[in-house]
This record gives structure tokens, sequence and C-alpha cells, in this order.
């Protein structure tokens, strides 16, 4: 029997590959459904195959302890993929995973992803235990690995050349198609050509506009231009703000009070949608001050590298502003260390200076983030004529939950201890605190003389956290189903006292559009192209999105389009109405348009960051 075992027909090298893709065929089903077993065998498996036999080969010595540690890796790395893939419905590339240390801006929230039968994944690690026992005992060694390894090594190269022969515009729909890891081989390729991708033909505003659908206006000639000239600017970037908050009421109450009292001195953006990438809030930070698209894959912040890159602070700066930034967490969470001083703030306000108070979530409560700027500000008034602040809360951060005594909301017992009723009550909070914090600018006096531009980041309701109790209660609130139109739409508002009287704006918008529309209002010129416009003028709008949907997808007028991902085929909705159609006029266009308006920011941006 022992021959048999060792020296037959189930030599261990067969034994460990038969449980590896066993492994491998099981995280296809989970990440990508895919249950053919030939494109298991041929495409995922090899590559896989290739590293366990090479370690047969290399490491003599410690060869089981070798086949061991690489069974555990693989266990942790298909956990990561498999909780990343349901919390942000994207197939992370290495990119993410370098991010991994960064997990504490979701910590609260792994627990909501997990399902018992994740732990099936580790099940070789204890099985490959008694094996090991077994064959060190009968000194069983891998004298055929060498032809194993030459073996999956042909088939991995062949499918490998064939994956760099397609294009690679959603890393998760690649990756199904050719291989998980021929997805980070072709996208680490791709990355290092950096500019090498992008079109580096010169495009005018003219062009631009006309790639939108709109006739181009030399900014100064549109009708908003400076109309809120020299005034002080505060920019509240509210996390995880969704559209559908405003003017929104459960139970008789108000879930944005104070936001929507702001109302009636604000021009209002209803239909403006998030287009950040994997830097997330980072990336929202990025659009705001840039009007480029954020990189996608990887988060903006990491391009950079100390260089000066044209952006809205410096703008401001050269128009006499002082500028400041205030973020109460660590200011290398997302590379903010290297973002703050290539955008060109004068004053930095992290962790390190906002002090650590009445604690909520992973940071200060926002009660004490807009105490901090009151000081500041009352500070920089004596040295500054035109201020500039750009605020991000952090409270209204998953998963949500909030001490008893910040519940400013009386909710349901059905609403209680779950995600979307934690949700609401951290937004109310956040909307006291941006009351508060308004309140306080009229008691300085210059509330009147200031343009205050409030926005979500992005949304705080997706991904495997939302359970059926959860979106019953959205159901409940918004009286239809929660849509994709409902997760990525967030809040836009331009309050300025005297200029605005409550008038609301439902044309198509992006977070790309807010640098381009404040400018306009301020009556500043950027010296650098911009790929938003402003939301006052433009009527007609062509969005490319990234990452949170796949490579190609676009939003338009009347249009969403979901390019093929990883688990679903592409779909068309009408805009209006969030129902599928089958109406594919002029689809290929606005593809081809909006590629093309991202593919010239990429190049813009790394020209700029390259510098």
């Amino acid at each position: 029997m022992n021959k048999v075992l060792s020296g037959g027909f189930l030599q261990p090298i067969v034994l460990l590959l038969v449980v590896l893709f066993i492994k491998i065929y099981a995280f296809q089903i989970v990440v990508f459904e895919n249950t053919s077993f030939f494109h298991v065998l041929l495409i995922e498996f090899p590559m896989w195959a290739v590293v366990l036999t090479a370690l047969m080969i290399f490491f003599k010595k410690r060869t089981w302890l070798a086949i061991w540690l690489y069974n555990l890796i693989l266990s942790v790395l298909f956990i990561v993929v498999v909780y990343y893939t349901r919390y942000f419905s994207t197939v992370p590339s290495y990119f993410d995973v370098k991010q991994i240390y960064q997990s504490n801006s979701v910590g609260g929230t792994v627990a909501l992803l997990g399902s018992p039968y994740d732990f099936l994944f580790f099940l070789d690690v204890v099985i490959i235990l008694p094996l090991i026992w077994f064959f060190k005992k009968n000194s069983t060694t891998f004298i055929s690995a060498k032809r194993w390894t030459a073996g999956f090594g042909c088939i991995g190269l062949i499918m490998t050349v064939i994956a760099f022969r397609y294009p690679l515009i959603d890393v998760s729909y690649f990756a199904k198609k050719h291989g998980y890891i021929q997805s980070q081989f072709v996208q680490a390729y791709e990355n290092s050509l950096g500019t090498a991708f992008a079109s580096q033909e010169y495009m005018s505003e003219k062009e631009l506009e006309k790639l939108k659908g709109n006739t181009y206006v030399p900014a100064a000639e549109q009708s908003t231009f400076g109309l809120a000239k020299n005034r002080h600017v505060f920019v509240i970037q509210v996390e995880s703000l969704q559209e559908f908050t405003i003017n929104q009421k459960i139970n008789g109450q108000e879930i944005t009070p104070n936001l929507n009292a702001l109302l009636k001195e604000s021009a209002y953006f209803d239909h403006v949608y998030q287009q950040i990438g994997a830097g997330n809030t980072s990336d929202a930070e990025w659009l705001m001050h840039t009007s480029l698209y954020p990189e996608g894959m990887d988060p903006t912040v990491n391009t950079l590298d100390g260089e000066e890159i044209p952006s809205l602070v410096r703008a401001l700066k050269k128009n006499g502003y002082g500028t400041a930034t205030y973020h109460a967490d660590d200011i290398t969470y997302w590379s903010r260390d290297k973002l703050y001083p290539a955008l060109g703030f004068d004053y930095i306000y992290t962790s390190s200076e906002i002090p650590n108070e009445k604690e909520i979530g992973f940071g200060p409560a926002d009660e004490v983030l807009f105490n901090f700027v009151d000081e500041q500000l009352e500070k920089q008034l004596k040295t500054h004529e035109k201020m500039y602040s750009n605020i991000i809360t952090l409270t209204s951060h998953t998963p949500f939950e909030m001490p008893e005594e910040y519940e400013l909301l009386d909710l349901p017992e059905y609403y209680k201890e779950t995600y979307v009723g934690n949700y609401f009550q951290s937004v109310r909070y956040t909307d006291e605190q941006i009351g508060l914090f308004i309140n306080h600018l009229k008691k300085l006096g210059i509330y009147d003389e200031s343009v205050i531009l409030i926005y979500g980041d992005h949304s705080g309701l997706h991904g495997a956290p939302v359970t059926d109790h959860d979106k019953t209660l959205l159901k409940e609130v918004l009286g239809h189903e929660y849509t994709m139109q409902d997760r990525f739409i967030v809040p836009v508002l331009f309050t300025a006292p005297g200029l605005f009287t409550g008038d609301t704006y439902s044309h198509l918008g992006g977070q790309i559009d807010l640098m381009p529309t404040l400018l306009n209002l301020l009556g500043i010129e950027h010296e650098t192209q911009m790929m938003g416009h402003n939301l006052f003028h433009y009527k007609k709008n062509l969005l490319g999105m990234r990452y949170y949907l796949p490579g190609g997808s676009f939003i338009s007028d009347k249009t969403i389009y979901t390019a093929p991902s990883a688990k679903l085929p592409a779909s068309i909705y009408n805009r209006k109405i969030m129902k599928k159609t089958k109406n594919t006029n002029g689809l290929q266009k606005s593809i081809d348009n909006s590629l093309t308006i991202m593919e010239y920011s990429d190049y813009i941006r790394k020209e700029q960051t390259e510098d």
C-alpha cells in the first residue's frame, strides 16, 4: 500500500495538484461563477501549478514547508479577493492587494462579508498535514517535478501570450476570460508603459465638449462667470453621503434637516454621479481638486511622488486665497502626505493636529473636526483676506455604528441595528455638525461672503453588507427598489447667500465637473485643461466610469451602459426610469467617446505627475 501511495499512481505531486485544482475551481465558481472544467484546467490552473511544482524543485530541504505555506498564502489571497469582491463588486488587482495595510477603512465591515463556507478555502491547509507526515515518513521525493513544471509552464506561457493580445479595459472581465494571474501580468505591463497606452494627441476644450454633445463656449463668456468673485470658499466632502437622503423623512423626521435648510440659499444638483476609483475618498478629493479622472485600478495618490501639480488649490492661491485642508485621519492613509503637498495647501491638518476626542469608528467625531476648523479659521482670517477650506468628514463611514448618545433619529424598531438604520443615524449626526458649522460662519460674519460647496464622496450602501432586510427598508424609504442610480448619485449643493434661491438642476453631472463649476462662479480661469465643465452652463454630458462599473461603462443623458463584467453580461439602462433597454442607437459612439476622454485625461495626469 505504501508503495502504491508513494511510488505508484498516487504520487504526492499528483495528490497535491488535484487538491490545488479543486481549490482553484472553487475560487472560479465563487468569484466568477465559472463552472467550465476545461477553462479552469487550461487557462487558470497552469500558472498556479507552475509555482507549486517549482517550489518542489527549489526548496529541496524544506519542500513540504514551502508547499504548506504556499497553500496557506493562496487560501488567504483567495479569501481577500472574495471579500473584496463582495464589498466593492469588483475583482481586486495586485494594486488593491497592496493596499491591504489600509483595510482599517472597512475593518468594521469585514464581519458582514463573511460566510462559514469561506473557511473551506483553508480545508486543504489542514488536510495536507497528514499527507506531509505520511510522505516524509516514507522519504518520498519529487523526482517528476521538473516535468510537471515544464508541462504546465508551456501551457501557462501560451495562455499568457494569448492574453497579451487582448485589450485590458476591465480587470474583472479580463481575469474571467484570460485568468487571474494573466490579468495581473498584463496590468503590470501596461502600467509600466505609462503614457504609451494613453492618447497623446492634443485635444482642445472645443473637441472635448463636442464628444459630450455640447457646443463649446469660453468660460469667461458663460453667464455664471464671476458671480461669487472674491468670496471665501468652503468645500465640505461628506463621507458616504448619497443623494436620496436629502429631503427624506423617516418616521416624520428629516435625515438631513440642516442640508435641507441650506437648499433655500443654494443651487442644488441632484443628478451628479460619483466617479471614484480604487482610492475611494482620496479619489473624490482628486476629482474635486484636478478635474481629471482617477487612475481607476490603483488609488490615484499612488501615482504621486512629491511633484507639484496644477490644482484648484494652486489656482486659488494665485488669486489671493489662503488654503487649508482638514481630515481627522492619519496623513499617510491613502498617501495624503503626498497628495496635499502636491495640490499645494498652505495649511494641512490631519490626526496629528486634530484632537482624538469623542472617537467614533476609526477617528474623532465630526463635532471635533468642525470645532477644530472653527478655531483655525479665526486665526487664518487674521492673515488672509480670503480663505479656502477643504473639509473631509469621517463619522458617516461604514459600518456606520453610532454610540447611542449620538443617535439623533428616533427610528422604528425594525430599523434598529440594521445597516440602513445605522447609515441614516450616521448621516443625521454629520448633518447636525454641518449645521453648527454654518452657524459659526454666520457668527464670524462671513457666511454672506462665502460660497459653500457640499457634496458626497461616494455611496455608503453597497455590496454584501446590504442585506435583503436592508433592501426592504430602502424600498420603503424610496418608494421603489434600490437601484444603481440610487447608489451612484451624490448630492451637490452650491450654497451662496444672495446668489441662489433654491433652484434645482437635474441634468447630468459628475464629480469631475465640481472644480470647473466652482472656478467659473469665482471668475477664475484654470491654466491647464480640465475634463469636467461648468454644470450651470452645459446641459449635456458623458461620464466615464471606472472600478465600480466595468471598464468601458459610461453614463450619458439618456443611458447608463454597464460593460460586461466577471459575473454579468453587458447591460443598457434607460437612465430616467432605470429599466433595461435593447436600444443600441449611438451606443458604440458613446463607448468610444467616453474612452477617448478618459484616455486623454490619463495622458494629462501622467504628464503632470511625471514632470
